[in-house]
């Protein structure tokens, strides 16, 4: 304990918030945040990514796991149904990720015992104080695209190939409410006003790209690009109604 003290106080008044910072945000220990911060030469940034790209120490047994699947489990069929949950908070989706969860929120037993496994945790309790860190997996580039792209199968309607569009609507804005994307209202009007039809995977994957790779004001958008047809008809939708000046 007092090799730790001393640690910590050769430490810089930077240095000791960047840990705080760390910790608070991730659930990690003190060891854990100073060896994610060294190894990134204590860009946060660089530690939080370090972080979650390793694997998460297990620190259950799956007889454990199986004990706490089955007092969730519904009587009458082999899952664990969620009711109640907060549609406009996005842990539900981080951790169904984990979990690769098939269905919006129903959980098969491989789906919650592995999902767990993952976190790293072996208690509702224990769950609980990861959700913080689980929010946080989110600002993590690489994370959004893999749980955006989960994200249309999960909020599919079962049997159905496209994304009902009301859903889609839903699940955009609670995505890029996260990524602060200046357009969304704009797309979801557009969507409703010109589309009003089930999306398609295409679509829903070719809008990140959309997203990440032109400016809002789309001064970089090349009218001769291969978008897709609903993709171009927005950018028409967009200069129409004077929301932006496309630059000749």
């Amino acid at each position: 304990m007092e090799a730790k003290k001393k640690a910590r106080h050769k430490l810089g008044r930077g240095s000791r918030d960047k840990v705080q910072q760390f910790m608070t945000i991730t659930g990690a220990s003190e060891k854990v945040a100073l060896q994610a911060l060294k190894a990134s030469d204590w860009h946060l940034e660089g530690a939080f990514d370090f972080f979650y790209s390793q694997p998460q120490i297990s620190v259950t047994n799956s007889r454990h796991l199986e004990d706490l699947y089955n007092r969730y489990k519904e009587p009458d069929v082999d899952m664990i149904m969620v009711e109640g949950v907060d549609p406009q908070d996005i842990v539900m989706l981080v951790i169904s990720w984990h979990m690769k969860a098939a269905t919006m929120c129903e959980f098969t037993s491989q789906e919650f015992i592995g999902g767990l496994q993952s976190i790293g945790v072996d208690s509702i309790e224990k769950l609980r104080e990861k959700l913080p860190s689980l929010r946080a997996e989110i600002k993590d580039d690489h994370k959004f695209r893999e749980i955006y792209n989960f994200a249309f199968a999960w909020a599919r309607e079962k049997g159905q190939k496209s994304l009902a569009l009301e859903t889609a609507l839903g699940m955009w804005r609670l995505l890029f409410a996260e990524r602060h994307w200046p357009l969304i209202d704009h797309w979801c009007q557009f969507l409703q006003v010109r589309h009003n039809k089930a999306i398609s995977r295409d679509t829903w994957s070719q809008l990140l790209e959309f997203v990440k790779t032109i400016d809002p004001q789309l001064s970089n958008y090349d009218e001769e690009g291969a978008w897709p047809y609903l993709i171009d008809e927005f950018v028409e939708y967009l200069t129409e109604n004077g929301f932006v000046q496309l630059r000749k």
